[in-house]
Order: structure tokens, then C-alpha cells, then sequence
């Protein structure tokens, strides 16, 4: 898994225990729904912590919340 898979994971996997859509997350954030879109169905692949921060915000968690999962812990180094 790479880190634009863990970030797509980890939003659908927030959006689902709050039961909410990604297009309500979108509204609640104030990232544009193609941005969130684009994010989950991996399309973007150097997504800005700016985004990750509005999303948390959206979601009413801390960014550090957001990053504490297996996702990101077991991530292997990405050599682009």
C-alpha cells in the first residue's frame, strides 16, 4: 500500500463510522468534492496536508488522529 492508498482508505473508513458520504465530507470541509473524488478513487497522488487538515476539521478529528492507524505504520518507503 502506498500513501495515497492509506489516505483514500482511511477517509472512506472515517466517512463510514461517522455515516456520512464523501460528498458530505466535501461540504463539511470545504474541499471541493472533485478534490475529495479524485483522493479516494486515487487520482491524486500528492495530496496536500492543507487538504488532509481541512478534511480532519470536517471530520472533527486531529490531524494526528487522523495518521494514527496501521495504514500509516506499516507503510514501506515510496522511491520515486
Amino acid at each position: 500500500m502506498n500513501i495515497s492508498q492509506a489516505v483514500a482508505f482511511r477517509i472512506l473508513e472515517l466517512c463510514k463510522e461517522r455515516g456520512i458520504t464523501v460528498n458530505k465530507l466535501s461540504t463539511i470541509s470545504a474541499v471541493t468534492q472533485s478534490t475529495v473524488n479524485d483522493i479516494v478513487n486515487n487520482k491524486s497522488k500528492n495530496i496536500g496536508i492543507s487538504t488532509i487538515k481541512k478534511l480532519c476539521d470536517g471530520l472533527e478529528i486531529s490531524i494526528t488522529d487522523f495518521f494514527n492507524t496501521s495504514y500509516f505504520k506499516n507503510l514501506e518507503q515510496e522511491i520515486c
